[in-house]
């Protein structure tokens, strides 16, 4: 199949996965996997390009990994749209479609965890979701073991999640490249995200405020006028003013450890969590001592 033409091919089973995998080894191809839980958009788009752009083959992943939501969370009102998935895949260049079923990927008996400890998987989107972060090191590395690709590439707007599956593959010296991919954006700044399907029109119109206060907030601690915590706390202030619900965290981090800072000295990143409705909105943006945040 060429770039952009038809539909990709579809697999279920990790070893037809591996067999299309070795037969493209064997032609001499570089494979590159993005990972996803369906529901896509321009987001994963954007990975299934850069996929084709750093690699000779695209592999993309398809599975609403129930070990990484919580007993009260959307696991079974999460979007699902294999046929839409699969068209929008074949014009962005996908090769392969792994879509595998849950009882593949953990079948009978299966009894293995694995947990990223402390360190990136503390604090943040940990303090609430607690379970998450093991769910998703189980699911990331069974996915990167089955395909062994040479690049798995992630979006940014999960930042936390995508430093737990740096550590993850470090750790346990998997080896194959993590890439992570900018937050892919509406003209209004609101970051892609599959659940933003919950959104209200009302509250669809709100959203883009979220990423709009951290610009504001970044380019404060950034100019050094005001102490990171005074930022911070507008920062709140104005979202719940705004019309935001719970704010989960607004933390001004470190970008490689994610541990919380005062005082700005290396690159970091300004991350958010807050409910807006039904819908629970995550972004952020990069920091830069005395200087303007990158986006």
């Amino acid at each position: 199949m060429g770039r952009g033409e038809g539909v990709p091919e579809v697999v279920r089973t990790v070893a037809d996965l591996r067999a299309r995998v070795a037969a493209w080894r064997q032609a001499g191809k570089t494979v590159a996997l993005v990972p996803t839980m369906g529901a896509l958009h321009e987001g994963h788009l954007t990975l299934v390009r850069r996929a084709r752009d750093v690699c000779d083959r695209a592999c993309v992943s398809l599975f609403v990994n129930p070990t990484q939501f919580g007993p009260t969370e959307d696991f079974a009102a999460y979007p699902r749209d294999e046929g839409g998935d699969r068209g929008l895949l074949g014009r962005a260049g996908c090769d392969l479609l792994y879509a595998p079923t849950v009882n593949e990927m953990y079948p009978a008996g299966f009894a293995t965890r694995v947990t990223v400890e402390g360190g990136v998987a503390a604090g943040l989107c940990a303090l609430t979701r607690p379970h998450h972060f093991g769910g998703v090191a189980v699911v990331v590395a069974k996915l990167l073991l089955q395909a062994l690709p040479d690049v798995a590439l992630f979006g940014e707007k999960d930042y936390q999640q995508l430093q737990v599956i740096r550590r993850l593959v470090r750790d346990l010296d998997i080896p194959v490249r993590v890439e992570g991919v900018p937050v892919v954006r509406e003209q209004d700044g609101l970051a892609l995200s599959s659940r933003n399907a919950y959104l209200t029109a009302e509250e669809r119109a709100r959203a883009p405020l979220l990423f709009a206060t951290l610009i504001e907030s970044a380019a404060a601690i950034a100019g050094g006028s005001r102490p990171v915590p005074a930022v911070l706390a507008a920062a709140g202030e104005r979202l719940a003013a705004d019309g935001f619900g719970r704010l989960d965290y607004l933390a001004l981090c470190d970008a490689e450890t994610l541990a919380a800072v005062e005082h700005l000295e290396r690159p970091g990143r300004l991350l958010a969590a807050v409910w807006l409705g039904r819908a629970r909105l995550l972004d952020n943006v990069a920091v830069l001592p005395a200087a303007a945040p990158i986006l």
